[in-house]
């Protein structure tokens, strides 16, 4: 008598696994258009081709995906810069601090909106050096910053400022803009120069980048700026889920107005209530451990107080 309680314990123990592993099992069924599982219990994921837009434009100018040659470089770019997952997730965190500053810059030359992601495109939102030695966020070699208002020397270089590097970005996509008469056009300039857009140009008889034959780079350039301004622009919908909590937020920072050389810039920083390690991050464009001040007037920024 006393066997048939534990008897139907252990039954309805069993019936519950047996539920619960059944679940699991539909769980796993639910999921299995993007996974399978394997036999061997190895997890195989599904990769597509992800969609392009039906339609989109570039600084107010249509991209003309009706064309096959058109629409087939775009998806290429889509598709390369959809699967680079750790650089897109990693640039969307960035978007949040260094757009609004971007933004506001371009609003300020009357340049479009969109060549933000041009400067996605060029250095992923950072400071970087390529092996040619274009540097910073917008990507200028040495002769092409100063031509357009950069101070570039052994103790400040001015490529690694945000505002400034991008307010000399305006300057040239204005004139290239001046020059071919189209956003897209200067934007494809900026890769292979103005001088190179124009002699292909030339030759070719063409004023429209999209009929244009170009070097393999540039041909690829302005489509890669579009796809980036996709993937940015519909994250979410595309699986790239940033989360608030992710996004990095603009950095709080006060501002000191330097009028006088700085022989040491740590002795300075620790003098100001910082550190030399916070002084470097938050003014990349420092280069050297002292500031010659002759003319110019520099601002320097370090953490709120």
């Amino acid at each position: 008598m006393k066997l048939k309680p534990l008897i139907y314990i252990i039954s309805g123990v069993v019936l519950g696994v047996a539920v619960v592993g059944s679940l699991a099992f539909k769980i796993t069924k639910y999921d299995e258009s993007s996974v399978t599982v394997k036999k061997n219990k190895k997890v195989q994921y599904k990769w597509y081709i992800p969609d392009i837009p039906k339609q989109i434009d570039f600084a107010g100018e249509k991209v003309p995906l009706d064309r096959w040659d058109v629409r087939e470089q775009l998806e290429r770019e889509v598709l390369t810069n959809s699967y680079y997952h750790t650089n897109t997730l990693y640039t969307l965190r960035l978007t949040t601090r260094y757009f609004p500053i971007i933004e506001a810059r371009l609003k300020a030359n009357g340049v479009p909106d969109d060549f933000k992601y041009l400067c996605v495109a060029e250095s992923s939102l950072r400071n970087q050096t390529s092996p040619a030695g274009a540097r910073g966020y917008w990507q200028f070699l040495e002769g092409s910053g100063e031509r357009y208002g950069l101070e570039i020397n052994g103790e400040v270089d001015e490529r690694y400022h945000i505002e400034k590097a991008t307010d000399a970005a305006c300057k040239y996509l204005k004139e290239a803009y001046d020059r071919f008469g189209s956003w897209t056009a200067a934007a494809a300039s900026y890769n292979c120069g103005q001088g190179g857009y124009n002699k292909f140009s030339n030759y070719q008889q063409q004023d429209n980048y999209y009929d244009l034959l170009l070097p393999e780079e540039t041909m690829r350039y302005i489509f890669r700026i579009v796809a980036l301004k996709h993937i940015i622009s519909n994250a979410d919908d595309l699986g790239f889920m940033v989360l608030e909590d992710d996004a990095y937020e603009p950095i709080e920072t006060r501002k000191i107005t330097v009028t006088e050389t700085i022989p040491n810039l740590a002795d300075w920083a620790i003098y100001q209530g910082s550190n030399y390690r916070m002084l470097k991050l938050l003014n990349p464009w420092l280069r050297d451990h002292s500031l010659t001040v002759k003319k110019n007037v520099y601002t320097i920024e370090l953490p709120a107080q």
